[in-house]
């Protein structure tokens, strides 16, 4: 998918630069029939335009149906909208999480409005001008579907007359044993926030210090080394008092204080140290220190594959986890995400205690940096899948009012999600809410607060008993 990306990205500029290479042509045609001094207005018009429909970053087109594939046993049934209530053939199956496949066709408006569905009480937003097969998450929805009550509404699109729905059980893995594997300080929050949070018996353990991209420390007359080291240990701070918010205690929390980009190094070549790009810093037991436990590289500090990969199977020993949640190697590509759920793997195979179930998620995505489309508060729709990915299952459980404001207090604690926006796009969120009518949420101005706070939290699920 990266090289598919790639593609897609150099067209999109190829795109960008003919369409202002005549833009510019236009303009200066018009000068030499015009006052000169409409080419600057014009020129700030077609900025605002950019910006208000054209600055989206999708690497696909709105016109490319999504391709999922589920397990061959997924039960599914055909499904008809009837004057936009949707009506099942026979009795709705036993499963929590509820996934609608139909194609949506957007009107002439969903061009330059975000084109939705509104699911009952929920909303689920599209890329504008979306023309194909896309999914909607029906996920709690159970009791108006079962009774022919639950009404769907395209705004600024039309809905298929058919689509298929597909049925999914789960057990509540909140009951099961958790083990939250977070990349970063933060990632456990914006992806299980509410899972941990009505956990049992969780633990969650962040691999890096998240140190570099510290230029903002700077301000504190600190050099970038110095700005590192401070954000180094901020983010470290974070990763064990922020669950304390979610009902996860200090005791169960851990930061192995790895360097922020370098696992995807370490994995490459698992015996060398690789220190931090920023910080100049080697050992990390510099943030090791409220551990409640010894692992295996608290002995030499050093930042390799190997002794990452014996942290993870001394706490998988330790903890006894049923479920793992982590990052989804396919569908998210941050390198550190993809490294993170491969130091897993790794620790899987040679531990001695097995974990039953990976639960896996996507804090970033390889072709459409806006997903969840929409306001916060909105329903999760399945995300783009241009290329199919694996045949996992799904789960889909729902947060209350409640858990989504105490989940956006949790992002408001991380120091990384904190802080004014650049001007810049300050700019552009003004003009957009203006004239294409996209709202932010008043817990914070990072764009994480709009897409990580919804009804749905989703995770694709893989069995590791098979």
């Amino acid at each position: 998918m990266t090289a598919r990306k790639q593609q897609l990205l150099k067209a999109h500029r190829r795109t960008k630069r003919l369409f202002l290479v005549a833009m510019l042509l236009v303009l200066a045609a018009l000068g030499l029939f015009l006052n000169l001094w409409l080419v600057p207005v014009l020129l700030v018009l077609v900025w605002v335009a950019h910006e208000a429909w054209f600055a989206d970053h999708l690497f696909y087109r709105a016109t490319d149906d999504y391709r999922y594939h589920f397990p061959p046993d997924t039960t599914h049934l055909a499904v008809s909208l009837e004057d936009g209530l949707l009506c099942l053939a026979q009795p709705l199956p036993e499963g929590e999480t509820l996934v609608f496949e139909l194609r949506l066709r957007s009107s002439w408006l969903g061009r330059w409005l975000d084109p939705y569905v509104e699911v009952g009480d929920d909303r689920q937003d599209f890329e504008r001008g979306v023309e194909g097969v896309r999914y909607l998450n029906l996920s709690g929805q159970q009791s108006a579907l079962a009774q022919g009550a639950l009404v769907l509404r395209g705004r600024y699109c039309t809905l298929a007359s058919t689509g298929t729905l597909w049925v999914m059980a789960n057990p509540d893995y909140a009951r099961q044993p958790l083990m939250v594997m977070a990349p970063h300080a933060d990632d456990a929050e914006l992806a299980a926030f509410g899972l941990y949070g009505r956990g049992d018996e969780v633990s969650i353990v962040t691999l890096t210090q998240g140190e570099i991209e510290a230029e903002n420390y700077q301000r504190l007359g600190l050099d970038l080394a110095q700005a590192s080291r401070l954000k180094g240990r901020l983010r470290s701070w974070d990763s064990m008092a922020v669950p304390l918010w979610g009902g996860v205690p200090t005791s169960r929390c851990l930061q192995l204080g790895y360097y922020c980009l370098q696992l995807p190094s370490m994995a490459q070549s698992p015996e060398e140290p690789f220190g931090s790009r920023q910080s100049a810093q080697s050992d990390i037991r510099s943030v090791r220190r409220y551990n409640p436990m010894l692992l295996p590289a608290d002995g030499d500090g050093a930042p390799t594959w190997n002794n990452l990969v014996a942290d993870l199977v001394a706490l998988l020993e330790h903890f006894r986890p049923q479920v793992v949640v982590t990052p989804h190697p396919e569908l998210d590509p941050h390198s550190d995400h993809v490294a993170t759920t491969r130091a897993v793997m790794a620790a899987v195979t040679i531990s001695q205690w097995k974990p039953a179930t990976l639960l896996m998620y996507a804090n970033h995505l390889h072709d459409n940096d806006r997903w969840p489309m929409g306001p916060a508060g909105a329903g999760v729709a399945l995300p783009p899948a241009i290329e199919p990915l694996p045949a996992d299952r799904l789960w889909s459980p729902l947060l209350s009012v409640d858990q989504q404001l105490d989940k956006a207090m949790a992002l408001a604690m991380q120091h990384d999600l904190q802080g004014p926006l650049p001007v810049k796009r300050q700019l552009r969120r003004w003009i957009q809410w203006l004239l294409a009518g996209r709202r932010w949420p008043p817990t914070g101005a990072n764009e994480f607060f709009r897409k990580s706070v919804r009804r749905h939290e989703l995770f694709w699920v893989r069995d590791l008993s098979d």
